[in-house]
């Protein structure tokens, strides 16, 4: 057998391993995928059952018979407004994810382009606070919170933590990683820097923007504690605080618990799906340069 008659033979040994490879990471991605996935199949089943079936020792992936008792019980509840906490919860987490945007994005640019003395030791301060925790913050944001009277109001969940550290350092990474070179062809052009910052820097940064928002968002909307501290009247609750008290109330309602479950997640899930191809864009290239 000669040289070049090896060739073919050797050419589809190579592609049958390269595909061997790929069909047993496809499998054990699926397999990972599952297993994560599996406890938000089970709480989505588990929310069409009837009571009996939903505490059942013997779990159950297909509802028989499927109800929709639960949600309607659970929309329904007088003196859990379901619906009520859901709206609290959207125009709490938007009007803080808003907020978020507007004061961290010109900090970030101003601490990644503009030059000004003590710039690194802002930065150094910024950065430092992130690891203060958040239980040390309770009593001197509701100490300010109640000073401005918003105690038991949506505002007392939006602006505290509106002036992201987090936020300032994710888009200050994003900055850098843009080329100097477009912000000075726009300012021999004529631009001043406010409209460099709006014309040129924004637009590039709709990745950056988009994945900060989403996690802004999701922090402001699963947030449990402090909206026990601040909101007090059953209207007033955002979502997660009001399915706890809802919780107590439903213990061994498995149905009605899953049901809540589902109406707090699938918002967010939504919201992930539509931004997806933003917040991997975002985050791959946030932490290019440092």
């Amino acid at each position: 057998m000669t040289r070049t008659d090896t060739l073919p033979d050797t050419g589809r040994a190579t592609g049958a391993r390269r595909r061997l490879r790929r069909s047993l990471l496809h499998l054990i991605l699926a397999v990972v995928a599952a297993l994560y996935l599996s406890p938000l199949l089970y709480m989505l089943v588990t929310s069409f059952k009837n009571s009996p079936d939903a505490g059942s020792t013997d779990p159950q992936w297909i509802p028989s018979p499927a109800t929709l008792d639960a949600y309607r019980t659970v929309l329904g509840a007088s003196d859990s407004p379901v619906l009520r906490w859901l709206l609290n919860s959207v125009l709490a987490a938007t009007a803080h994810t808003l907020l978020v945007l507007v004061t961290a994005t010109p900090a970030a640019y101003a601490l990644a382009r503009m030059r000004f003395r003590g710039r690194t030791a802002v930065f150094t301060a910024v950065v430092a606070t992130l690891f203060v925790p958040p239980m040390v913050l309770l009593i001197p944001n509701f100490l300010i919170v109640n000073e401005f009277a918003w105690v038991d109001s949506l505002p007392a969940v939006i602006v505290p933590g509106a002036a992201s550290a987090f936020g300032v350092f994710f888009l200050r990474q994003f900055f850098l990683t843009l080329p100097g070179e477009l912000e000075e062809a726009a300012e021999i052009d004529g631009a001043n820097r406010w409209q460099i910052f709006v014309k040129v820097v924004l637009p590039l940064t709709r990745p950056a923007l988009a994945t900060l928002g989403m996690l802004a968002f999701l922090a402001n909307w699963n947030d449990f504690l402090w909206p026990l501290y601040v909101l007090l009247s059953p209207e007033a609750l955002t979502l997660p605080a009001g399915l706890a008290n809802f919780q107590n109330a439903n213990n061994i309602h498995y149905d009605l618990l899953m049901a809540g479950a589902v109406i707090a997640s699938v918002p967010v899930l939504l919201l992930y799906v539509v931004a997806q191809r933003w917040v991997i864009e975002g985050v791959s290239r946030s932490g290019l340069k440092g």
